[in-house]
């Protein structure tokens, strides 16, 4: 397994650079001690467009991005990200989706010009069918989560973060499969930043696998698990969160609702409950010292705001 780097993440930086939306820091409460990191206003609504950049740049460097274009097994922000990515480098993009995907996801991925593929009734099946579909063509196969150069592009975003809030004590994510978390503390872990690895308590892949030494299956049931759902999380991410200073904690499903809420009723920001969970873990499961700079990742948008309104 490749141990990622803060190197990895410095190379991706620079190989995105220009090419996506530095993130923008807003001030979270009137003491300066809390402030969020809004990626949710990044290409295609969510941070995955910088991992998805960084996989399909670095191909193109190396030479080895197929004729037949890239695909990934996805109907939620990787999926997007990919198809967005795919089209920037002109470049084909075949997406696999579960029928039940909902209706809106694949016209977005239609509009960004993906290849849409509808398999199965559930994301195993979705899967299993882009990975014979990658044998059969030779098309490159992405990961919405497990690669290097997805993580690397995710960590990214620490160091715009750094850069926007000098004297940064914590950055607090929400976790997945650990595409993100694994990215982010790499970097933070060159610049001593702390990092609060934020789960839901019944989608907690980071947690079991901490317990267990090892990352294993766990049951995903949760209001976040369309984005958070993953039932393993990756090698990196559990070596990362054994590395540094780290400290992994759980919200309940109905914290995250709460703090959904209170984005959009306190400051007109409209999140998925995967950007919520992170915020939600602030002040409860994890409680900031006096003085200390915390950065909350609101990660996406991609979700349907009419239960807000």
């Amino acid at each position: 397994m490749h141990t990622l780097s803060h190197a990895d993440v410095k190379t991706a930086a620079d190989r995105i650079a220009g090419q996506i939306r530095p993130v923008t820091i807003a001030p979270g409460d009137g003491d300066g001690g809390m402030w969020f990191a809004l990626e949710l206003l990044q290409h295609t609504g969510s941070f995955k467009a910088r991992g998805a950049l960084n996989f399909l740049l670095a191909h193109r460097e190396a030479g080895t991005l197929p004729a037949a274009g890239v695909t990934i097994a996805s109907g939620g922000n990787a999926g997007l990200a990919c198809a967005w990515a795919a089209r920037r480098q002109d470049a084909r993009a075949t997406v696999f989706l579960p029928t039940t995907a909902p209706k809106l996801k694949v016209e977005r991925l239609l509009g960004y010009g993906a290849d849409v593929r509808l398999v199965g009734t559930e994301y195993a099946e979705a899967l299993a069918a882009c990975e014979t579909f990658a044998a059969e063509t030779g098309a490159l196969a992405s990961h919405a989560y497990d690669h290097p150069l997805i993580a690397a592009g995710a960590g990214t975003l620490l160091e715009e973060i750094r850069q926007g809030l000098p004297g940064l004590d914590t950055v607090v994510v929400s976790v997945g499969g650990g595409g993100l978390f694994a990215g982010v503390a790499a970097a933070a872990r060159a610049h001593g930043v702390r990092v609060v690895a934020v789960e839901p308590e019944n989608c907690r892949a980071l947690g079991a696998a901490l317990e267990a030494g090892r990352p294993v299956d766990v049951t995903v049931d949760s209001v976040a698990s369309d984005s958070l759902g993953a039932r393993r999380v990756s090698a990196a991410a559990l070596e990362a969160a054994r590395q540094g200073d780290v400290r992994a904690v759980l919200v309940s499903d109905a914290e995250i609702v709460r703090a959904r809420r209170a984005l959009w009723d306190e400051r007109r920001l409209v999140v998925e409950h995967a950007a919520a969970t992170a915020h939600a873990a602030v002040g409860a499961a994890y409680r900031p010292e006096p003085g200390e700079r915390v950065c909350v990742v609101l990660c996406g948008a991609n979700t349907d705001p009419s239960d807000l309104v």
